[in-house]
């Protein structure tokens, strides 16, 4: 017969043995949690195979107010589409198996304009911080690479940027090869995070296993309000006070529900580059 003690003390065990399997639980709930975030960063970031980030915003404090607006769109909601009709033309489906050579003049200033569906976005290029990036986009955008592609990817959760640089749409399309990660400790990126007006490579890097660095491809994100992000992502321009008002105009539609295929949230603005061009200034 099990006397009142022996009961009490199994009782007392079989408390402490519930306590340690929620806080087991509650650990995997965490980490789970915490993968996730880390996975849709990376698909969120992705590059030539699949993910993301940033750069600085002028020094001009009425560009900085103005950048750093809030922008809260809703990612059910079903704004009106601010954007135009794409242009008439098609996806170039061209890749290369090698990074092509340097060509631009480091020490210049070089500028990206991508005139899309919403408006023109001019970027001021770092070609000195990040050389190798800058001088692949004057190689893609110089083969009409992405002209005619969408934008594929709009976040308005804990991190506020539109995604584009994918010709399949799908964000795992890439040129083929890859970049090396650069200009990783930009001083606009203290403290953790990617300011408005920032433009950033997308890349395969999964900070948890340290895998996946220098995956940099045609991927790459603009940063329509600021965004805490780890300096992972290649900031390798700037966007223009007339251009953070494009991307506040495509964020305040809104993002579609996740895509069961991709998980990417579409934005609901039909943001196509009609043409990309890059220009030494």
């Amino acid at each position: 017969m099990v006397s009142q003690e022996q009961r009490r003390r199994q009782l007392a065990r079989e408390k402490f043995l519930r306590q340690q399997q929620r806080r087991t639980a509650a650990r995997r709930k965490a980490r789970m949690r915490n993968a996730v975030i880390a996975s849709v960063l990376g698909v969120v970031l992705v590059g030539s195979a699949g993910l993301y980030a940033s750069g600085a915003f002028k020094d001009d404090g009425d560009d900085k107010a103005n950048a750093n607006a809030e922008v809260t769109p809703s990612a059910t909601s079903k704004a009106p589409d601010p954007c135009g009709k794409p242009a008439a033309g098609e996806v170039k489906t061209a890749t290369w198996k090698k990074e092509p050579a340097m060509t631009i003049d480091k020490s210049a200033k070089y500028t990206m304009r991508l005139d899309t569906t919403c408006g023109t976005i001019d970027i001021d290029l770092k070609a000195s911080a990040a050389p190798r990036t800058v001088n692949s986009f004057h190689f893609l955008a110089g083969k009409g690479y992405f002209d005619h592609t969408k934008c594929h990817r709009l976040t308005d959760q804990s991190i506020y940027v539109l995604q584009c640089g994918d010709p399949q749409g799908t964000g795992a399309g890439g040129p083929g090869y890859t970049i090396p990660d650069e200009n990783l400790k930009d001083k606009s990126l203290e403290g953790g995070v990617y300011p408005a007006g920032t433009v950033a490579m997308a890349n395969q890097y999964n900070a948890q296993t340290q895998q996946g660095r220098d995956t940099g491809g045609s991927q790459f994100f603009l940063v329509y309000q600021d965004s805490q992000l780890p300096p992972d992502y290649t900031p390798f321009g700037t966007v223009s006070e007339a251009g953070m008002k494009v991307l506040k105009k495509i964020a305040s539609a809104g993002a579609q529900a996740p895509d069961p295929q991709t998980g990417n949230t579409a934005p609901n603005a039909t943001v196509v580059i009609d043409k990309a061009t890059v220009t030494k200034s």
